[in-house]
């Protein structure tokens, strides 16, 4: 079974995101929005899929990252996101919560070892 196919986004607290997404617009050319940005890419198997990596600075107050006490959170992307917690429900993975079903994807949150928040992604594509 296929895992984690890539990142999917990469998410971190600060004390201004608006200021910080301000920064990264003059400074490094992001495109940003009050969400941070989007980076398009293309499949490496299949060129004419597209797929997202999004950045985006939250607020240092945020408890989206909770119950993880760390500054940064990491989405991966995946593959079958039912069939995967299952198989990390039978290795002892700690799952934070349900999978929850957007327009855009199926996400969940898992804990590594060190007690960091992951967020799976599995992308309606």
């Amino acid at each position: 079974m296929k895992k984690v196919t890539g990142i999917g986004g990469v998410f971190f607290k600060c004390k201004d995101p608006k200021a910080v997404n301000e920064w990264y617009k003059t400074h490094l050319g992001f495109d940003t929005t009050p969400y941070g940005t989007s980076f398009e890419w293309l499949d490496k198997d299949d060129s004419t899929k597209k797929g997202l990596t999004q950045w985006n600075p939250f607020p240092e107050s945020t408890k989206y990252f909770e119950p993880s006490t760390k500054d940064f959170m990491i989405n991966y992307r995946v593959e079958n996101l039912v069939a995967l917690v299952e198989e990390l429900k039978k290795e002892n993975v700690t799952i934070v919560d349900e999978i929850a079903t957007y327009d855009y994807g199926k996400f969940v949150h898992i804990l590594d070892p060190e007690g960091n928040k992951i967020e799976l992604w599995e992308a309606t594509e």
